[in-house]
């Protein structure tokens, strides 16, 4: 006879297994392992085109990640030879030396704009006067200063060889100025003399005889190794044929009648004191010392 199963033996718990009707119910831990490896068993049988497209992905953000690191710090990764090194040391050093040698050609060019270049500038063009003044005093400062035998004394002489200063200055012209007043100040009686001048002679008593304060002062011409260039020098810049030929404050007083007359009239001695000079200045030093 066979046996009747009730109700509840053929419609099972919820609780058990549709696999085995006769397995006991699960407990909660029993439930969550059993899900877990139902999971797996489905994973295990996912298609080949799902691991496919996760390597794909897992690629893809591999390569994004890689990029992003080359990109933002590429020196890190990327290996330097000692030749790579030298030659951007060597291109950093020349673009630094090309940028200086730009800076250094812009101060240059804004001198030379502003200050003019001592390479380029004319020298200063002197006068008759100021040659004048600028020869008396390069020979009345230093006995030893000649003028160079291959000066030409028809032309006018080169600034160079009489000035103490740089005669391409943007400033020349006011320091040629500037020589003119302290010649004549330093010097206001010059006499260009002759030794064995009769002329001469008498002039230079004549103004030993003022005791001029300071005194004045005598160039022997005939008597200087420079003589032969010197002396058509004077005759061109002071419009003068013959020796002597006496200066005071700069011009040139006339021939010797004319001096003469001057002095009889005591007009030589105003002139000197106009000039600077003091007359009887010397006497009466010395009588002070006494």
């Amino acid at each position: 006879m066979a046996h009747r199963r009730t109700y509840s033996a053929r419609h099972l718990n919820m609780g058990h297994s549709t696999d085995s009707p006769l397995s006991p119910p699960l407990t909660p831990t029993l439930a969550v392992l059993n899900s877990f490896q139902h999971s797996v068993n489905l994973a295990a049988r996912k298609p080949r085109q799902f691991w496919q497209r996760t390597t794909f992905l897992a690629l893809f953000a591999l390569i994004v990640v890689s990029g992003y690191i080359l990109l933002t710090a590429p020196p890190s990764l990327a290996p330097i030879s000692l030749s790579d090194a030298d030659h951007a040391l060597t291109a950093a050093a020349t673009q630094r030396f090309n940028k200086l040698s730009a800076q250094a050609s812009k101060l240059a060019a804004l001198r030379h704009k502003s200050w003019g270049s001592s390479s380029v500038r004319p020298q200063v063009t002197l006068t008759r006067e100021q040659e004048l003044a600028a020869v008396s005093a390069f020979l009345a400062s230093l006995p030893q200063n000649v003028i160079p035998s291959s000066v030409d004394p028809a032309k006018p002489i080169d600034p160079q060889l009489v000035l103490d200063f740089d005669t391409r200055s943007p400033h020349a012209v006011e320091e040629v100025d500037a020589l003119v007043n302290e010649t004549w100040a330093r010097f206001p009686v010059v006499l260009y003399s002759k030794t064995h001048s009769p002329i001469s002679r008498e002039l230079k008593q004549m103004l030993e005889d003022m005791n001029l304060l300071p005194s004045p002062t005598i160039i022997e011409v005939d008597a200087r190794s420079d003589e032969s260039v010197l002396t058509p020098l004077l005759y061109r810049l002071t419009s003068v044929s013959d020796l002597p030929i006496l200066l005071i404050g700069g011009h040139t007083i006339g021939s010797i009648p004319e001096i003469r007359y001057l002095h009889s009239k005591g007009e030589l001695a105003r002139m000197i004191s106009r000039a600077g000079g003091i007359v009887d200045g010397a006497k009466k030093k010395k009588g002070r010392k006494h």
